[in-house]
């Protein structure tokens, strides 16, 4: 075969891997993006702080170190982050995995060996959702740790879609308007735990991880269980987006626009002591308008957060 005839398949394959390479250029470039307005918005991370990432051998934990060590050589600031992973003792997990990785990345770890597999499996029987307990037996320890390290700043992968996911878990099995905060004080008030990926959609690191190539660890309690309400969920909001295009976005973007006097709750808002005052409201009743959504975004108290998602 001559070169001629070679040169054209040569010259397709180069411009597709530049193509590629541009879009995983533009991926990386989003997410630290997105992750820098959160850590920004909310006031995640300042200086001097120390931060615990907690890697779970997932996707979006990954995702997470990676962009945070990426932001932390560009930050004005100086802050330190140590991967801390709890190994659970599950059946046939790699124990190398991590040890490995991170040695590679040349950053401090921490590898927390406790066997709440095992209570886990012995406490909840075949068939029910371990994720509750799991989660609570993995905070505890996570907290202590995060004190034998030095850590005022907890990191953990939840995104965009968890949220949104969990918001809806409330909504409808715990009869509340509820989410996942993108920062919040620990339950034992010692800690504050941070979201830096709380503007980031699940495909993204989804394809993120495809890109590093992470070497991704299943779970094989909570990942493992296919009843989840979350996983009806995520399927959920799957089919609205697929459907609705932007349908999802409009209600992740309710979450940061939210109008206290047109809600039921009166711990937000003093219904009681609702008084006429003669004065136009922007804020009042619209419910004889056509478009009852057409509420000013510009009235003092809306300040929906900007994205670009």
């Amino acid at each position: 075969m001559s070169v001629a005839s070679i040169t054209p398949d040569s010259n397709v394959s180069t411009k597709a891997a530049e193509k590629i390479a541009l879009e995983n250029n533009k991926l990386h470039k989003r997410l630290c993006r997105l992750v820098g307005q959160a850590i920004g918005d909310f006031n995640m991370i300042e200086d001097g702080d120390k931060v615990m990432v907690c890697l779970s051998g997932g996707k979006d934990s990954y995702a997470l170190l990676d962009i945070l060590l990426t932001l932390r050589e560009r930050a004005p600031i100086h802050f330190d982050v140590v991967a801390v992973n709890l190994d659970q003792k599950q059946p046939g997990f790699p124990e190398d995995v991590l040890p490995t990785y991170l040695t590679s990345l040349g950053i401090p770890f921490h590898i927390e060996n406790q066997d709440t597999y095992s209570i886990v499996k012995r406490l909840i029987p075949e068939g029910k959702t371990t994720c509750s307990l799991c989660s609570r037996l993995r905070r505890g320890i996570l907290y202590r740790v995060a004190d034998e390290l030095g850590c005022n700043k907890i990191a953990l992968g939840h995104h965009r879609d968890d949220i949104l996911e969990t918001f809806f878990l409330n909504m409808f099995f715990g009869g509340k308007l509820k989410g996942m905060p993108a920062k919040l004080v620990s339950d034992d008030g010692k800690h504050m735990v941070i979201r830096p990926m709380a503007y980031v959609k699940e495909e993204d690191t989804e394809r993120y991880a495809e890109v590093k190539n992470f070497p991704i660890i299943p779970c094989n309690l909570c990942g493992s269980q296919e009843n989840l309400q979350r996983k009806h969920i995520k399927g959920m909001l799957r089919e609205w987006e697929k459907k609705h295009p932007g349908r999802v976005e409009n209600i992740y973007s309710s979450l940061s626009t939210v109008v206290p006097s047109h809600l039921m709750d009166r711990d937000l808002f003093s219904f009681t002591d609702l008084q006429i005052d003669g004065v136009a409201n922007p804020l009042g009743d619209i419910a004889f308008d056509e478009d009852p959504c057409s509420t000013p975004s510009t009235v003092p108290g809306i300040i929906p957060l900007q994205r670009n998602l």
